[in-house]
């Protein structure tokens, strides 16, 4: 393949990536710092790009240039970062999400699936309580911390510590963009094995620390319900305002879930695969996007929707889920 056809699909891919109010002109010219004309004339292929050039739009939209190449290979092109303590910690990791999910919202037209393992991660930060207690165990127990080393579990401090504002912002961005998620009552067993674990172990500070974070995840449940049941994302303890985005809940007894999340943006398409229990990694290739998407569909019509019709079903599904975490956590 010429030089001047992959200059042409590499401007062509740009333009999938972008929002459709932004203009591809002003974004080339600010990324290379070069006159809107100059940009317009390499966008139109009149004026070649040079490698540089190639490689500064390549970086700021994380683009593989071998899929622009033809290149016959099995594989696929990733992206995403590694959590750790030092030079990538969990607030880095909070802010990640945050410009993903603002990212994704940014489209005219949006729609995000989760294919849930567990409960789907942006619901932790709906309830400070909840939040704590899930930021608390993969900081110390999963990222293994240092400065977690010997630090039980109080409820009280760890919200002060897990950045409650950003947690809403996050809640505020997420519940813009509509949403499908497909679910199993498999779903809470993580979250139910962790909180047996820190029994055991005796890392709850108090059992009043043990006692709140269980009746915040009974009042989470009983919030995820209600949306399903209005088929709406809202706050925790309001109504859902006017603009507020869609949201389908699915019950999947087929399979079991790996916390894939898939968004459509216009027309583009980008998927995230989840790794090391809360990163994630990001393909936007075309053809692996494509069998994804064939998948997601193909597991929607297996499973069951209890988002605003299926009332039986809805209510059969999130009581067994309550039972299970009465019965764990003795309430």
């Amino acid at each position: 393949m010429g030089a001047s056809s992959i200059q042409v699909l590499l401007f062509q891919h740009i333009k999938l990536l972008l929002p459709s109010h932004v203009a591809m002109v002003d974004a080339v010219a600010d990324i290379l710092n070069i006159s809107n004309d100059s940009a317009y004339r390499r966008i139109r292929g009149e004026k070649p790009i040079t490698p540089e050039e190639m490689q500064k739009l390549a970086a700021h939209y994380k683009i593989s240039l071998d899929q622009f190449m033809h290149l016959q290979s099995d594989s696929f092109i990733f992206t995403g970062h590694l959590t750790n303590e030092s030079d990538h910690p969990f607030e880095k990791w909070m802010q990640d999400t945050l410009q993903q999910l603002s990212f994704m919202n940014s489209f005219r037209h949006k729609h995000m699936y989760y294919l849930a393992k567990d409960i789907p991660a942006m619901h932790y930060f709906a309830l400070p309580e909840f939040w704590a207690f899930k930021s608390f165990v993969w900081k110390k127990s999963v990222l293994l911390y240092e400065s977690l080393k010997g630090v039980k579990f109080s409820i009280q401090q760890q919200i002060v510590e897990s950045n409650p504002e950003l947690a809403r912002k996050m809640v505020d961005v997420y519940n813009e963009i509509p949403c499908t998620e497909i679910w199993n009552i498999e779903c809470i067993n993580t979250t139910l094995r962790q909180l047996e674990f820190y029994r055991t172990a005796n890392i709850f500070e108090t059992k009043e620390d043990d006692s709140g974070f269980c009746n915040s995840f009974l009042l989470l449940v009983d919030h995820m319900e209600k949306q399903a049941e209005l088929g709406l994302k809202f706050v925790v303890g309001e109504s859902p305002k006017s603009t507020a985005a869609s949201y389908r809940l699915f019950n999947n007894e087929f399979q079991l879930g790996d916390n894939t999340i898939f968004a459509e943006l216009d027309t583009s398409k980008i998927t995230f695969l989840n790794h090391s229990n809360f990163n994630f990694i990001a393909t936007r290739d075309e053809r692996f996007n494509n069998y994804m998407y064939d998948n997601l569909t193909n597991l929607i019509r297996k499973s069951t929707q209890i988002s605003e019709v299926g009332e039986r079903d809805r209510i059969k599904f999130f009581n067994r889920i309550r039972e299970r975490i009465r019965s764990v956590a003795k309430l």
